[in-house]
């Protein structure tokens, strides 16, 4: 699959894969300067790209296991959900989870893309849904006896 791409800038990095069998695709900060992130806050870091995604699938936005586990930062809605119908920027809202600033490089890896697929659906209202062994049980209820 190939996905038009459109630099913005002249410093924006296309996305990269860490390896050959790498689900994500790292997206990198395109900053002039470095950026300092405040405790418990939130910064739009923009990547300096826009991107086609094909009709079908839509591009998730998740946290870099490394930058969210080491450094406190990752996507402040955590999953990010990027429209095949969208031709904006991609912007990276990262949050700063940790007690202390964190510094966002210019060209650092930021956040990943993932490209997924997913199924158009309709909703219908009935007056009753199917039966289920577990029924109505919610949080914590399944592998109770």
């Amino acid at each position: 699959m190939k996905i038009n791409v459109k630099k913005l800038t002249e410093t924006a990095k296309l996305p990269t894969r860490g390896s050959a069998y790498a689900a994500g695709y790292d997206l990198y900060a395109d900053l002039e300067n470095s950026v300092e992130i405040q405790p418990h806050t939130t910064c739009m870091v923009s990547t300096g790209l826009s991107m086609e995604i094909p009709e079908g699938y839509f591009g998730a936005i998740f946290a870099r296991s490394g930058l969210a586990s080491k450094e406190g930062l990752r996507p402040a809605n955590c999953v990010g959900v990027v429209d095949s119908d969208y031709r904006g920027p991609f912007m990276i809202a990262l949050h700063n989870d940790g007690e202390v600033n964190r510094t966002v490089e210019p060209q650092e890896r930021i956040a990943q893309l993932v490209v997924m697929p997913f199924l158009p659906v309709e909703f219908e209202t009935v007056d009753e849904l199917q039966s289920t062994e577990r029924g109505e049980g919610g949080f914590g209820s399944t592998g109770k006896h």
